[in-house]
């Protein structure tokens, strides 16, 4: 029997950033062949009754989310007219909302900043706890035009730490294969010394890991293109200076077990904040 595929489950709150990532995931789900589930979740239900009815001067907790979703799926089948879209209202709160779909979604996709969210801040509260939270791969819709709109034909891996980033690089074909584009493998390195310390078998060890990590994935997609690059300096510097001309950015995160969650490290965190294409958190499969 045919097993229906998850959906692809964008989150909205009637932002412009959220509408951003509507039409992303409207394209997204398309390449990949999903359904796509459009959802706006808020606490209203604590607001019934305290605000005035949509006679008044603003439209009542439901009416308003309920608004903001048809306006969004309106939005996204004009964008794509052939795409199965299913949309819900929950009441409830927005970053449990995420997660719990999550679980049954092949990824969640989020807007950088909420209709809450201040101008000066660089990702949104929501945005930051889902994709740290979160079982399975979130994307936050993020960056210059060009690598929103997806123009430069490039999907970046950040190779990390073996134990983060085989399933992320599993995620990076999948996508470098939608898309039909070359997917750009990274891994920085840093000389511990001077010169005459033997940086050489550091750069070489990093051009190692990234042929040990793309392996095993290279074989569900045997005529991926890829390119490997190693670059000296910080991972966060080298792959937000590489952000600039991809079009969507990989980063694998592990569990961590004594916290809920996930371990989102500082250059995570600075990608996530700063990176100039969407930013896909992808954790590793247990």
């Amino acid at each position: 029997m045919r097993t229906m595929p998850l959906p692809l489950v964008v989150g909205v709150d009637g932002s412009e950033d959220g509408l951003l990532a509507v039409d992303w995931a409207a394209d997204e789900a398309v390449r990949l062949g999903l359904p796509l589930r459009i959802v706006h979740a808020s606490l209203w239900e604590r607001y019934e009754g305290r605000l005035p009815s949509p006679s008044g001067e603003r439209p009542a907790p439901r009416v308003m989310a309920e608004h903001i979703v048809a306006s969004a799926a309106e939005r996204a089948g004009r964008r794509a007219p052939d795409l199965e879209i299913h949309a819900a209202v929950l009441a409830e709160d927005p970053v449990a909302a995420l997660l719990a779909e999550g679980d049954n979604a092949t990824a969640v996709v989020t807007g950088s900043r909420g209709r809450g969210g201040l101008k000066s801040l660089l990702l949104g509260s929501v945005a930051l706890a889902v994709a740290g939270r979160a079982n399975g791969p979130v994307i936050v819709v993020r960056g210059d035009t060009a690598g929103i709109e997806g123009t430069h034909d490039r999907v970046l891996l950040g190779v990390g730490e073996p134990g983060a980033a085989a399933t992320a690089a599993r995620f990076a074909l999948r996508e470098a294969a939608a898309r039909r584009c070359v997917l750009d493998a990274v891994r920085a390195w840093r000389r511990p010394g001077a010169p005459a310390a033997g940086g050489r078998d550091d750069e070489d060890e990093a051009a190692a890991a990234i042929d040990a990590l793309l392996r095993p994935a290279l074989a569900e997609h045997p005529d991926a293109r890829v390119s490997r690059t190693v670059l000296e300096g910080p991972p966060g510097k080298v792959l937000l200076h590489r952000s600039a001309a991809a079009d969507l950015l990989v980063l694998g995160v592990r569990r961590d077990h004594r916290r809920h969650g996930l371990r989102l490290g500082r250059v995570t965190h600075l990608l996530l904040h700063h990176a100039l294409c969407p930013v896909a958190v992808v954790p590793r499969l247990p």
